[in-house]
């Protein structure tokens, strides 16, 4: 895994974090309108970013539609990711 996709996947995984942090608390704040407006603008940056990462990358989970051949086996598994 080379540095920049490494980069992206960190973004991506952070992103992904931070979006789940909103969805949780917007369960219990629903009517938090500026919250629910960064909700949707972190939803649309993490779409983005996921898009781009599939097109460069290939697949992030194995529920996602693969060129061929199939791509899901081609990466490293999440345990043998050097994260540092």
């Amino acid at each position: 895994m080379d540095r920049e996709q490494l980069c992206m996947l960190k973004e991506l995984m952070a992103l992904e974090f931070t979006v789940l942090e909103f969805h949780l608390y917007l369960d219990t704040h629903p009517t938090d309108q500026r919250a629910l407006m960064e909700y949707n603008s972190f939803v649309q940056q993490l779409s983005v970013l996921k898009r781009q990462y599939q097109d460069r990358y290939g697949p992030l989970t194995w529920q996602e539609p693969s060129a061929y051949p199939w791509q899901w086996i081609n990466e490293p598994w999440p345990w043998e990711i050097c994260y540092e």
